[in-house]
């Protein structure tokens, strides 16, 4: 069995090697931190296009279907009541207007889903707080093994694998 650095269990490693292996996991720490300040980045952009994509088709159901919604209602519901026709056609805008209003509240509850997602602000805090743990850090002494004797880990190890 070796460590992650190919070096066998238990063999002493040197300070190149615990510097190279703390740094090139520092490095995929990094790089593991941009990758999800960019999912994060494409969700938040993903949310403010649908918004914006129901914002739109909320001005637009308002603006085209109008004229013709409004004819064909106004004289559905004069047909079927026998009410005077200006106020079929106020009835026909009323119903206009609330599907207006509900694609606009959708666009409103996208908007700010968006807008409180904090991702990369999130991501940028940890990688901050990373760093400066990593300052602060400092090696742990270790109490000095006798040569005979072997670490409770490796025996583990050793009795794990047989």
């Amino acid at each position: 069995m070796s460590a992650p650095d190919g070096s066998p269990v238990g063999a002493e490693r040197t300070i190149g090697q615990l510097f190279a292996s703390a740094t090139a996991e520092m490095s995929a720490l990094v790089h593991d931190e941009i990758a999800l300040a960019k999912a994060q980045l494409k969700q938040d952009v993903k949310r403010g296009a649908t918004s914006g994509g129901a914002f739109s088709m909320a001005g637009a159901v308002l603006l085209f279907s109008l004229p013709m919604l409004n004819f064909a209602l106004a004289y559905g519901i004069r047909t079927w009541s026998d009410w005077n026709l200006a106020i079929c056609f106020l009835l026909s805008f009323a119903a206009n207007v609330l599907v207006a209003v509900v694609l606009a509240l959708i666009g409103v509850v996208f908007a700010t889903k968006a807008k409180k997602s904090k991702g990369p602000q999130k991501v940028a805090a940890s990688m901050k707080e990373t760093a400066g743990v990593l300052q602060k850090a400092k090696p742990h002494p270790r109490p000095e093994l006798a040569q005979d004797r072997v670490p409770e880990a490796i025996e583990a190890v050793a009795r794990s694998s047989s």
